[in-house]
């Protein structure tokens, strides 16, 4: 049978609006808020603060606290994506524009589709495509001045999508919480990590943030994680996936237009060629032509939705 997809509602449209622009935004938004705050202990300050709210929720409701070895797999999600994937975006704002910050983050799927091949999942031919093409890209966007210019800026981004990619393939294997539970383990015990990271290598809060910065970071903690990752849960569990996940074509460009309009970030005219390259080998990677499923593959899409609620951690 052809799995049914019920008509968008008014709240759909509105869940989708507020996920292309709530994390398109966050890449402008963590640039400022490390103008005056250390990054790492700011970053771990914001998922601590988020997963305490979303944990003492969730209990609220009813949700049963994680198991010891939930919480274990919790914290390698969580270290990978939040601290050293996330860590890395925000350590590198500090050199490196937002617009163009994103537009490397968006390679992610790429490397998650490397990842994938290397734990046995054979790619297609459309795959192996999308690959070339958006490798194509990184191979441009490393021709960008403002890589060249900031090298411990430029690593830092670039290892960012590769550690994502490697927690959410590697997620898939281990015994994680249930649905939003998941996710408020992953930032607790990733934020507890960044900070342990900010404070190791010697950050401080020697002073007040300045209002920009607080403003930021408040909106980073309840936009970015909160609402955010509620509108991406809500869109999982009610419209295709590939509409669902489609924030990772629209985002680089929301952050490339507010990193110009907001942040006056001059954009090289190679890095608008390389978002344009790497989106479309994103676009072939994981748009998948419609087939006909059966009941196991209905059963495997539910699955698919759950790793996918597991792998959004936090949203920008």
């Amino acid at each position: 049978m052809i799995l049914a997809v019920a008509p968008l509602q008014l709240i759909d449209w509105l869940s989708l609006v507020a996920l292309y622009l709530i994390w398109g935004s966050t890449y402008y938004a963590l640039r400022i808020a490390v103008e005056s705050m250390p990054p790492f202990l700011m970053a771990g300050m914001r998922f601590l603060v988020a997963g305490a709210l979303l944990y003492g929720w969730l209990r609220l409701r009813g949700a049963p606290r994680p198991t010891a070895r939930q919480w274990w797999a919790a914290a390698k999600v969580g270290i990978l994506l939040l601290t050293i994937s996330n860590g890395a975006v925000t350590f590198s704002e500090q050199w490196i524009g937002s617009g163009l910050a994103a537009v490397v983050v968006a390679t992610m799927p790429l490397w998650t589709a490397v990842f994938g091949r290397l734990i046995g999942q054979r790619p297609s031919s459309r795959e192996w495509a999308g690959l070339f093409v958006g490798f194509a890209g990184v191979a441009v966007l490393g021709a960008v001045g403002d890589l060249r210019a900031h090298t411990l800026g430029a690593v830092a981004i670039g290892i960012a999508p590769v550690a994502w990619a490697l927690g959410s393939v590697w997620s898939r294997r281990l015994p994680l919480p249930e649905g939003a539970m998941s996710t408020a383990a992953q930032m607790l015990t990733g934020g507890v990590a960044m900070l342990a990271v900010g404070l190791g290598t010697g950050e401080r809060l020697t002073q007040w943030p300045s209002v920009r910065s607080a403003g930021a970071w408040l909106y980073l903690v309840v936009f970015g994680s909160l609402v955010g990752f509620s509108a991406y849960v809500h869109l999982l569990r009610r419209v295709r996936p590939t509409l669902a996940t489609s924030y990772a074509y629209v985002n680089p460009l929301i952050a490339l237009v507010l990193g110009i309009v907001l942040g006056g970030e001059k954009i090289a005219p190679l890095t608008w060629v390389a978002a344009v390259v790497i989106l479309s080998g994103v676009v072939l990677i994981t748009q998948k032509p419609p087939t006909k499923l059966d009941g196991r593959a209905a059963t495997h899409g539910e699955e698919k939705q759950r790793q996918q609620e597991n792998e959004a951690a936090a949203g920008g």
